[in-house]
């Protein structure tokens, strides 16, 4: 470290509160508009969930783990932006998961094709 006290007026002028706020007002408008979106896709696929897990006869009490497995499917479709093999691969790791905590395969594997559009990985 050359000069600690430059480096110490540097950060402080970097992280100025005031200049940090007017950065984050004139992007609040988007921000606000882009969580908006994602929630909005979360609760729709979060409904499918929920009427998959119905159709499969499972009881209400067993949903949050099973909503818990959607989320993370959610998650990695849009944050991670996987598809394909990879996400066939990484879905079947998370079915695999789930099931060893004490879910239904069967459950698992309907809410991974007929809620995200998954299918099985490729066998080789």
């Amino acid at each position: 470290m050359k000069d600690p006290v430059r480096r110490k007026a540097n950060w402080e002028a970097k992280y100025n509160l005031d200049r940090v706020k007017q950065i984050l007002e004139a992007k609040r408008a988007d921000m606000a508009a882009r969580y908006e979106t994602a929630i909005a896709g979360m609760c729709a696929k979060e409904t499918k969930v929920r009427e998959t897990l119905n159709a499969c006869g499972v009881n209400t009490i067993q949903y949050v783990p099973y909503l818990n497995f959607g989320r993370q499917l959610y998650k990695l479709t849009t944050q991670r932006e996987i598809a394909g093999d990879s996400a066939a691969i990484e879905a079947q790791v998370l079915l695999e998961k789930w099931a060893s905590r004490g879910l239904d395969p069967e459950v698992l594997a309907a809410i991974r094709t007929q809620v995200f559009s998954i299918g099985e990985p490729a066998k080789k």
